[in-house]
């Protein structure tokens, strides 16, 4: 299966992935962590360039992802699952559709239509949401990334995007509580995701 985790720094998307990650190991599966973007000698030079340079244009920002995440899936992502390996992401295209997508003005369909070029349409089977209030995801998180350093206004239509994307993909995108404690949320997102397994 291919799992994705999305939501505002500081909801715990890296500790959930992690913790899905080891729950499937333990249970003998091979299981690849990724994380986008990086993951690749390319994918992370972009990282470094999205995450902590200067100011970028939203479309030249939407095309960096896109071709960070194009890597990931040619060099990583594919290859795994062709081996029957589970791929657990922090992050994928759902973070482009909502940063990017609506956020920044660009649009879903113009973003998912760039992004699905870039993964050859290989979107995850499912997509864990995790929601938090923008104000306690600064407090989790701080202000880390030239991204996050935007500001509350921007973080909240980034929330608002994603709480959007939930609704427009709900078969695919599943919504949990990102404040409840880490293991009890990772039994609930176990228990979601039972009917992949």
């Amino acid at each position: 299966m291919f799992v994705t985790f999305e939501g505002l720094d500081g909801s715990g998307k890296s500790t959930q992935a992690e913790l899905l990650r080891a729950a499937l190991e333990a249970e003998g599966r091979e299981v690849v962590l990724a994380r986008d973007p990086g993951g690749t000698e390319l994918g992370e030079k972009i990282r470094g360039l999205l995450l902590g340079g200067g100011e970028i244009t939203p479309w030249a920002e939407a095309a960096l992802f896109a071709a960070a995440r194009a890597e990931l899936v040619e060099r990583v992502i594919e290859p795994a699952l062709q081996r029957d390996a589970d791929v657990v992401c922090d992050r994928y295209v759902d973070s482009s559709l909502a940063y990017q997508g609506i956020a920044r003005g660009l649009g879903v369909e113009r973003v998912l239509e760039l992004n699905l070029q870039a993964i050859r349409a290989l979107l995850p089977d499912r997509t864990i949401l995790l929601l938090l209030d923008p104000d306690v995801s600064v407090q989790r998180a701080g202000e880390t990334d030239r991204i996050e350093r935007e500001g509350g206004d921007f973080r909240r239509r980034v929330d608002a995007a994603y709480r959007d994307l939930a609704e427009m993909f709900p078969r695919r995108i599943l919504t949990a509580d990102g404040t409840q404690p880490a293991e009890q949320l990772s039994m609930l997102i176990r228990g979601q995701l039972r009917d992949l397994s």
